[in-house]
């Protein structure tokens, strides 16, 4: 009987396609062929995918090694923070429009070792600065649970393309939010790692931008963690490094966690209410961990709003307005009022006025705020919040041509995200809720500076405990 690809790709994740492959039950050609038509039939619906390389991917599917670990399992990387040989590389914004990526970055020549063949890149917001994938150079990208409601960002683009069912898993990055925002929007599994675990390079992250990690979004926590053993570790000449971990990640998946000492807080971060149905699946969440035998308690850092909010707005708006002169400057022409969406040029303009001495104390306070919240975790292992406080909000909503708009609501939905970029912890969001309407709640976990050991064992407990559907959400509603 032949071997029904649209039945594995519907029941699998990652880890169980790369298994039939590297058995020879599946040919990689044939799984590429039919995730690139899943592409070709979902896309005009989603816009997830912005730029493809389908014939080179059915290329690459040929001559695959067929053990590597995702031998032949297709992948799409985001169109910002990564680049793939070929590809434009627009960063979502249209002063990048005809940029083309001339080499791999690191962390895609390490997906391709692992095996994973690249369909292309994925939408995102113009370089990254919104909750939500709408920019104005490829339109916005669609939440396939419903066509009107925002995928979040930045990594929507990827987030819609693994839920939909288009590949069943994809490259994301994370500097406010920017993985675990799209994975609760897109009912997926995002792991934002520790501060350097994954190379950024040829970007200079580690010092220029602290904030921001890359990895993957996924439908499995198993998937999750094998990525993560596959690609974290340091570049030479890096400018400094986190210490690895004591066995591998996926050694976590089947391991039988020690009792832990986890913090709840179903209320946002200045203390108000989250939405009730958010605030009910934290909760659901605290009780299946008291009944795997954890200590849990109502309890919350004591978030420094003012720090943090110094830091997001230095190290947010100096890096964007680097990163726009040198692009300037290769065009050889001053910026247009066209090149940007209104809520960038915002932020380019507002960085103009910023001195060095303020982007050194927005640097001190990078480690000021860890060292504050870091005290929480001397009594904590882990901290549960919503992933973002409120309902998935409707395409429009996070307008970046609507200035006041993105003043009153852009915050809301990195509220409980961004501070963990800022001290660097590991955090990871889970599909733990679902809303009356049918959208999923993501529920997110934070650890200490480098333990995503403990994120990866609950989260695959939780997931034991509690399992939700790796299906693809197609049709759409």
């Amino acid at each position: 009987m032949p071997t029904d690809i649209d039945q594995i790709l519907d029941s699998s994740d990652a880890t169980a396609v790369a298994a039939l492959v590297n058995t020879g039950e599946i040919h990689p050609r044939e799984l590429t062929e039919r995730s690139v038509k899943r592409c070709e039939q979902r896309n005009h619906a989603l816009n997830a995918l912005v730029a493809t390389r389908y014939a080179e991917a059915l290329d690459d599917a040929e001559h695959v090694e067929r053990s590597l670990p995702f031998a032949g399992v297709p992948f799409v990387v985001k169109d910002l923070g990564a680049a793939v040989t070929g590809l434009p590389h627009t960063r979502g914004s249209r002063l990048w429009a005809d940029d083309i990526a001339q080499e791999d970055t690191e962390l895609v020549k390490r997906y391709r070792a692992a095996g994973f063949i690249v369909l292309g890149v994925t939408n995102a917001p113009e370089l990254g600065r919104s909750a939500s994938t709408e920019p104005l150079l490829h339109g916005p990208c669609h939440n396939p649970h419903d066509l009107s409601r925002s995928t979040g960002g930045s990594s929507g683009g990827t987030a819609a393309a693994v839920a939909a069912g288009m590949v069943p898993i994809g490259h994301g990055n994370d500097g406010g939010g920017s993985i675990r925002i799209p994975a609760s929007a897109c009912g997926l599994v995002g792991l934002k790692p520790s501060r350097a675990r994954t190379p950024s390079a040829p970007s200079l992250s580690l010092l220029a931008y602290p904030m921001g990690v890359n990895h993957v979004l996924t439908r499995s926590v198993r998937d999750t963690a094998r990525v993560l053993d596959l690609t974290a570790g340091p570049m030479q000449g890096d400018p400094y490094q986190i210490a690895p971990p004591t066995r591998p990640w996926t050694d976590e998946l089947v391991a039988s966690p020690t009792p832990q000492r986890i913090a709840v807080c179903s209320t946002q971060r200045d203390g108000q209410p989250c939405d009730p149905e958010v605030a009910a699946a934290v909760e659901h969440t605290a009780a299946l961990l008291v009944e795997q035998g954890h200590m849990v308690t109502v309890a919350g850092p004591d978030y420094p709003l003012e720090q943090m909010t110094e830091v997001m707005r230095t190290l947010m708006g100096v890096p964007l307005a680097l990163q726009v002169n040198r692009r300037l400057t290769v065009l050889g022409r001053e910026l247009r009022d066209e090149d940007l969406e209104p809520f960038t040029r915002l932020m380019y303009d507002a960085a103009g006025s910023v001195s060095g001495e303020q982007v050194l104390r927005a640097m001190e306070l990078v480690e000021e705020v860890a060292l504050h919240i870091g005290r929480f975790f001397a009594d904590y292992d882990v901290l549960i919040t919503p992933t973002y406080p409120a309902q998935t909000p409707p395409l429009g909503l996070l307008d970046t041509t609507n200035i006041d708009a993105m003043i009153k609501h852009a915050g809301t939905y990195a509220s409980l995200t961004s501070p963990y970029n800022t001290t660097g912890q590991p955090a990871i969001s889970l599909p733990l809720g679902t809303a009356a309407d049918g959208m999923p709640i993501g529920v997110q976990l934070v650890a200490d500076f480098g333990r995503e050991d403990i994120l990866i064992a609950l989260s695959a407990q939780l997931e034991k405990a509690a399992p939700w559907s790796i299906s693809p959400v197609w049709p759409t509603p």
